[in-house]
């Protein structure tokens, strides 16, 4: 009975999220967007994320450069380090990184503050005034981190290569000049392109859990806390799979 109680709980959960998706996905291309909302949202999110993608993306620039110093240095490949210290940030560690730290920090955030208009009865109260609670509190919060994480993933690869400059003349002195011109001298546009969209991808993600986990908040005010710790597990659990599946679309398509 409780296995019945639990795969039935499944089940109602799924549907649950494919009716918000279906209803967030109509709503995007509805008439009357916020678009005001977007812009606050969009502030909101860059203003909130960027000195710590600033410290974090200077940090593993610094750390990545420090770490392979010494091995390239073993096979006499010490010329290679600007290359694959940009490289490793573009295709990988700047995106993915700065995913997950807007995951806990903008999905918590998304999660706790939907969670608290749940609890406090304010998205009844725009049901009951014939108000669309989806149009004007999510489609804004989903977009606004759609197109925010891609932004902030530019910044924090640029971050990570001048960390990156930082690293390389701890023990040593290299040219920023050149020091650039290594970084980016086997650099391909197909290197580029996958790592930036599926960073779309990844803003999507968290802005559609954050928003579903508080908008579907239960009614006590631990459900507050609830939804934001939930949205931020399922949020960086998601944005390893995306990543997962993308590297995997985009192996086959270099192949």
């Amino acid at each position: 009975m409780e296995k019945t109680s639990k795969i039935s709980a499944f089940l109602v959960d799924t549907a649950n999220v494919f009716l918000f998706l279906t209803r967030v996905f109509k709503n995007t291309f509805s008439r009357g967007f916020e678009f005001k909302e977007f812009l606050k949202h969009c502030f909101q999110i860059g203003n909130k994320s960027f000195a710590l993608i600033s410290i974090t993306g200077t940090i593993i620039g610094l750390v990545l450069t420090i770490q392979s110093r010494p091995i390239l240095i073993k096979f006499g490949a010490l010329n290679m380090l600007p290359n694959m210290v940009a490289i490793s940030l573009i295709r990988e560690m700047g995106p993915v990184i700065t995913a997950l730290i807007c995951a806990g920090k903008i999905g918590s955030s998304m999660g706790a503050e939907l969670g608290s208009m749940r609890v406090t009865e304010q998205i009844d109260a725009l049901e009951v005034s014939s108000a669309n609670p989806i149009k004007y509190l999510i489609v804004p919060r989903v977009l606004a981190a759609t197109l925010m994480i891609p932004l902030l993933s530019i910044f924090a690869i640029t971050m990570g290569i001048l960390g990156g400059w930082i690293g390389a003349n701890i023990k040593g002195d290299l040219n920023f000049v050149l020091y650039i011109s290594q970084a980016f001298g086997k650099v391909e546009f197909m290197d580029l392109i996958p790592a930036i969209t599926k960073t779309f991808f990844f803003g999507a993600v968290i802005g559609l859990v954050g928003c579903y986990k508080g908008y579907n908040a239960g009614r006590g005010t631990e459900s507050v806390g609830i939804a934001a710790n939930t949205a931020v597990v399922t949020a960086s659990f998601l944005v390893i799979l995306v990543d997962l599946i993308a590297v995997q679309i985009t192996d086959l398509i270099l192949q």
